[in-house]
């Protein structure tokens, strides 16, 4: 084991060297340039919405679909143009392939994302590739810690779009710039009651950060198999299993 663990520390500190990136990457320090510094005064500025429960499932998501109609359009043309150069006719492949997945999908989820296609009037495939996307590309992880006065922080840096599509003026992702437009809180409404909240992005019905208040806290986080199962919910969409029972 001791000779394992002393060639991990020289494969690292071998792997830590500098190395110039190729174009369009570069070396960028945002703390010198003073851009992009998160501000938590800002944390405030996200607007919160009520998703009802006790409505039916295409009434659901209504007006958060309707105010970020265009952001969820922006978000997919991104998306397709990142598939494009890959499949030259992803637009028409996505619209039969997914179309005819959502088909599959149990309800109420079925109707909740039928809504949404109809409420922004996008075809409702691409709709179902947004909500499915990140089961297919992300490398989020979660942190929990403590400070000295016994305060939980239950954070995740939730970087989807990594690796999608670099933006060397703005030095930053094409889809993380999208979705960054696109952040809900949502709280879950049931018999009148607040049942739990959520951080969302607008469109999206799942649920990768939850909080049932004096219960828990979830976050949605990658782990890759082989055999990933063939369930045609992703566990971030399922989200009354972890809450209501």
């Amino acid at each position: 084991m001791r000779p394992l663990l002393l060639l991990a520390v020289a494969f690292s500190a071998a792997s830590a060297r500098h190395v110039d990136l190729p174009s369009p990457y570069s070396d960028y320090c945002i703390l010198q340039n003073k851009t992009n510094l998160y501000d938590p005064q800002r944390q405030f500025d996200i607007p919160w919405y009520n998703v009802n429960l006790d409505l039916p499932p295409k009434q659901r998501w209504t007006q958060i679909s309707k105010a970020y109609s265009q952001q969820i359009k922006d978000l997919i043309a991104v998306l397709i143009d990142l598939i494009t150069p890959i499949i030259p006719d992803a637009l028409e492949w996505v619209d039969v392939l997914f179309g005819d997945l959502e088909q599959k999908l149990p309800q109420p989820y079925r109707d909740e994302i039928q809504s949404i296609a109809d409420d922004t009037g996008i075809p409702v495939g691409q709709i179902v590739v947004y909500n499915i996307f990140y089961e297919i590309f992300t490398v989020c992880t979660s942190i929990i810690a403590q400070d000295p006065n016994g305060h939980i922080v239950h954070a995740r840096n939730l970087d989807f779009g990594l690796f999608l599509g670099w933006n060397p003026d703005t030095h930053e992702w094409a889809i993380s710039s999208a979705l960054r437009k696109m952040i809900v809180n949502v709280n879950w409404i049931k018999d009148g009651k607040i049942l739990y909240k959520s951080n969302n992005f607008a469109g999206y019905i799942g649920i990768y950060n939850g909080m049932k208040q004096g219960a828990f806290s979830i976050t949605a986080n990658e782990r890759f198999q082989l055999a990933g199962g063939e369930n045609p919910v992703p566990a971030s969409i399922n989200r009354y299993i972890d809450f209501l029972l």
